[in-house]
Parts: C-alpha cells; structure tokens; sequence
C-alpha cells in the first residue's frame, strides 16, 4: 500500500506541473488574443483550468493519505 501512496504523490506533482503549464499558455493566449484579435474576456479567466486540476491534485494527496494510513 505504501508503493502506491507514493504513485499517487507522484502524480499529484505531476498534475501541479502539468496545471503550472496549461494555465501559463492559456493566460498567454488570452493576452495575445486580447491584443490581437479582440477578444472580450479578461486574461484571468485562464487560471479557471486550474479547478478541476486541483481537484485532481486533492483527490490525489487525499488517496494517498488514506493508503498511507492502511499501510501495515
């Protein structure tokens, strides 16, 4: 159980470097589109991907805290 605690640790770093990643493109984009192509929405409506991101970053460290704990 402790091998897959540690995988769902894993993971939820991997997830915080993967939201890190989208949600910086996605504020780019809306910066250039802002500028460029007239959209209306403020550029802080991309850090709206980062929701479900943490929600998987939460069910992750919840998970492995639970597997964790049932370790013997």
């Amino acid at each position: 159980m402790k091998k897959l605690s540690f995988l769902f640790i894993a993971l939820a770093v991997l997830l915080s470097d993967i939201m890190c990643a989208v949600v910086a493109f996605g504020y780019r984009d809306m910066l250039c589109g802002i500028e460029h192509a007239g959209y209306s929405a403020p550029a802080g409506t991309a850090f709206l991907y980062a929701i479900p991101f943490g929600i998987g970053i939460i069910l992750c460290v919840l998970a492995a805290c639970v597997l964790y704990k049932k370790a013997p």
